[in-house]
């Protein structure tokens, strides 16, 4: 029960990175900067290093980051009328910021599965991992409230979705108390979730924060955003 509960963590960690953006929304357009860059860290300092971790061969790891990201890219071009980026301020897709806060709880699952996956190493790898993903879960819940609101979702479900998100970690370390997955599977389930994170930051988040115009706050925050999750994953 272990990993469960140090998951609960991550739930307050989460929750607090929402509240924060939800407190903040006239300084959204440096938010939504800030969190492209975290994401595009989190890739590759986080995800990308973990496969290499788990297996040595990349083919079937870079076959799901290319099926994620060109999953979203079809349902988004396919489903949606995407308008010119610099309409984006006055045109919004709720459904595709809902899709993109989904990927990220789908990550954050994926974060509680790291920590019960740990523990079933051993303690010192499972507390390793979850110090790891309480660290970041602050920038999960500031993305997921960052998409829904930046899409022109509601408040009512940017609190939903950034529950479902801080109780996504909770439930994949609950989960794991139930399994335990090959690391084949694994690695193809991380891919395509770098796939999916690296579509979201570049082709919707970032026009997004830069609709109105590029300003160096904005693009200093995204750099920032990517060195702040290699700090994270060399030092936690």
């Amino acid at each position: 029960m272990l990993p469960v509960i140090l998951s609960v963590a991550t739930f307050f960690s989460t929750l607090s990175g929402g509240i924060t953006a939800l407190k903040n929304q006239k300084y959204l357009k440096l938010i939504m900067g800030y969190t492209a860059g975290v994401l595009i860290g989190l890739v590759a300092f986080d995800l990308l290093p973990e496969i290499s971790k788990i297996n040595q061969n990349f083919t079937w790891a870079m076959t799901a980051l290319v099926t994620g990201f060109l999953a979203f890219h079809v349902f988004e071009k396919t489903f949606l009328t995407h308008p010119a980026y610099a309409e984006y301020s006055t045109h919004k897709h709720p459904h595709v910021g809902l899709a993109s806060a989904l990927a990220l709880s789908g990550h954050s699952f994926l974060d509680g599965v790291g920590i019960g996956l740990g523990f079933q190493v051993n303690n010192t790898v499972g507390i390793a991992v979850a110090i790891a993903v309480i660290a970041h879960d602050f920038s999960d819940g500031l993305n997921t409230v960052s998409l829904m609101l930046q899409s022109k979702n509601t408040l009512k479900r940017s609190k939903q979705l950034l529950l479902i998100d801080a109780l996504a970690p909770v439930a994949g370390a609950a989960s794991t108390l139930l399994f335990n997955l090959s690391e084949k599977y694994l690695v193809v389930y991380l891919g395509f979730f770098a796939g999916f994170l690296l579509y979201i930051a570049a082709s919707n988040i970032l026009p997004q924060a830069h609709s109105e115009d590029s300003s160096r706050q904005t693009i200093g925050l995204t750099i920032f955003g990517v060195i702040f999750m290699f700090v994270v994953t060399r030092f936690v």
